[in-house]
């Protein structure tokens, strides 16, 4: 095995050790040490293998390191996510670029399964994954029961 460059989201982290994910191809590293990794940090970086038997990884170089906030939001989605949603089947994602960076993903599901999709997105790997290629330092979890509507805000610094 060999270096690997790209962007790792942080799943697990104790004191002395550490899991990242490569958000690309969903890659696990295990780290034989953590150089102060909190879980949803996101890290530019190259991590390499520890000799001799390359069961557990290091990082050997940082280009950049940030933290994503997920955000499990009291707010209702906003009028134009109810809007986005209101043509959608139930089931179907409904993806929108922000004016700037970052994307809405709204989606319609039945009223009584609203609280456990919001569940499910929340504790879902791939959110803080998909918010690391999307370079979104929060995320913004918010539903309405009545609508039967959940929208998930990656949002930019």
């Amino acid at each position: 095995m060999s270096e690997k460059t790209g962007t790792f989201v942080v799943t697990h982290a104790e004191e002395e050790s550490a899991v990242v994910r490569d958000v690309e191809t969903a890659q696990v590293h295990t780290l034989a040490s953590n150089p102060g990794l909190e879980v949803h940090d996101v890290l530019e970086a190259t991590v390499a293998p520890d000799p001799p038997l390359e069961v557990t990884w290091q990082v050997i170089e940082v280009d950049g390191r940030r933290s994503i906030e997920l955000v499990d939001s009291d707010l209702e989605p906003t009028g134009h996510s109810k809007e986005l949603a209101a043509d959608a089947p139930v089931g179907d994602l409904v993806q929108e670029e922000r004016a700037g960076t970052g994307e809405i993903h709204v989606f319609r599901v039945p009223e009584e399964d609203v609280e456990s999709a919001a569940q499910d997105v929340i504790e879902d790997e791939e959110t803080i994954a998909r918010a690391a290629r999307l370079e979104a330092v929060r995320v913004e979890v918010r539903r309405s029961v009545d609508d039967g509507v959940l929208s998930v805000r990656y949002l930019p610094d």
